[in-house]
């Protein structure tokens, strides 16, 4: 038998490794990248879902604005202190946009705009209960003063009306679960602490 000469087996030798080559890298351009088969993170079933909480504080937050609102009204064409009146502009302006907000969160959740009678103890049909007086009551009083026993009544009605919007941001803290809710109360905290102390301080100098 003929040996096989050289060259011949140089050739055989780089065609196998050149096949053996091309198999290798063909085989990673066949596996799916993890990247694309991974869905999870765009999948809607993973939003989270409001609870009786997000809806309790929306329904409940819109009525308490709009007391704030009707008072800071009336502050801002009433007050005699410029300072409290641009305070109560800043307030009215701050505060409709937020009712809007929430209103159109209890629309998406199909939740009703209005709260139960139930969830509305110690609250009238525009606002929380302010040391023990409803807001009609604190309206009344308000519409009958003047000048600087205005102001300081106002001012003194809206620190209470504040208070009790910042103890419900914090049950919301507590118990809510949507997320958007959630940064909602916690501007409202914040804002209207720093409305509290600018309060007391108009107070103390009025």
């Amino acid at each position: 038998m003929n040996a096989t000469p050289k060259w011949v087996t140089i050739v055989m030798g780089v065609v196998v490794a050149a096949t053996m080559l091309g198999a290798c890298s063909a085989t990673p351009a066949a596996t799916p990248s993890p990247a694309l088969t991974t869905a999870g993170s765009a999948n809607p079933s993973n939003a989270a879902a409001h609870d009786e909480a997000d809806t309790a504080f929306a329904q409940m937050m819109i009525v308490h604005h709009q007391g704030a609102i009707e008072m800071a009204d009336l502050a801002a064409q009433q007050a005699q202190s410029a300072d409290v009146q641009a305070l109560a502009e800043r307030i009215s302006a701050a505060q409709g946009p937020e009712i809007e907000t929430m209103s159109g969160w209890l629309s998406a959740w199909g939740e009703d705009p209005m709260p139960a009678d139930s969830d509305m103890a110690g609250m009238d049909h525009s606002g929380m209960d302010m040391d023990g007086r409803s807001q009609e009551e604190v309206m009344a009083e308000l519409r009958g003063l003047s000048g600087a026993d205005f102001d300081r009544q106002f001012l003194t009605s809206m620190i209470a009306h504040h208070q009790g919007a910042i103890e419900m941001a914090q049950t919301q803290l507590a118990d809510g679960r949507d997320p958007q809710a959630i940064e909602l109360a916690q501007k409202i905290i914040a804002d209207q602490e720093a409305e509290i102390e600018e309060m007391q301080g108009l107070l103390a100098s009025a």
